[in-house]
């Protein structure tokens, strides 16, 4: 079972596969906006060869390209186990979901397929662990940590972190690019902006000279 911002009425469990993979289309047409579909149009006619080619060499838009760290953004008021609910963060077009995995696990990550752009559901009913699937190409990551299993997706998806606070309720904090660390992508939004926040996680920016810092900007 899924939260999500735009859903569309679920299938019939005695529909055959057919209507299974439609609905599936439907759903992830819906989390695919008219400025994207704009956006993969204008690159490719532009003569970036395909639009896969495009996104996978950094053309379009990638979930986390900011280095500045966002505004912490609750996403949810709780977030039961086996749910998962569809939110936009660091910004309005960027669009993420949250999942709790069966074992309690929170994870979060970018809803754009790293394919072309499309959108990207979570599946509770497929797999082991439920999956991360994108209809449009039959592309499929894994939930637990974003790596792509199947389909034509050439990267991992962007990792969106998230912190859950004692009421339960669920705050995206910050963006980890494709194949990022946790660190890694904490250091880099939060050194010069928070070294405070950064020397606790270890950051090297964080233990380097001022003098040293202010040479690097």
């Amino acid at each position: 079972m899924s939260v999500t911002d735009q859903s569309p009425p679920a299938p019939d469990p005695g529909a055959d596969p057919a209507q299974a993979a439609l609905h599936d289309r439907i759903a992830a047409d819906s989390l695919t906006t008219r400025r994207d579909y704009l956006r993969i149009v204008a690159t490719v006619s532009g003569g970036l060869a395909v639009g896969s080619v495009a996104v996978a060499g950094g053309v379009l838009h990638r979930h986390g390209d900011s280095d500045d760290p966002p505004a912490a953004k609750r996403v949810a008021a709780v977030l039961p186990r086996g749910q998962s609910v569809a939110f936009r963060f660091p910004g309005e077009d960027d669009r993420a979901v949250a999942v709790r995995l069966a074992d309690g696990t929170l994870v979060g990550y970018s809803a754009i397929c790293t394919h072309l752009a499309c959108g990207v559901l979570w599946r509770e009913d497929r797999g082991a662990e439920g999956e991360l699937y994108c209809p449009c190409h039959e592309g499929v990551f894994d939930a637990r940590t974003g790596e792509v299993t199947a389909g034509p997706p050439p990267r991992p998806l962007p990792k969106v972190l998230l912190v859950e606070e004692a009421d339960g309720s669920v705050w995206a904090v910050a963006t980890a690019r494709s194949g990022e660390s946790v660190k890694d992508a904490m250091c880099r939004q939060f050194a010069d902006k928070r070294p405070d926040m950064a020397a606790r996680m270890g950051c090297p920016a964080a233990n380097a000279k001022p003098a040293e810092r202010s040479e690097r900007t």
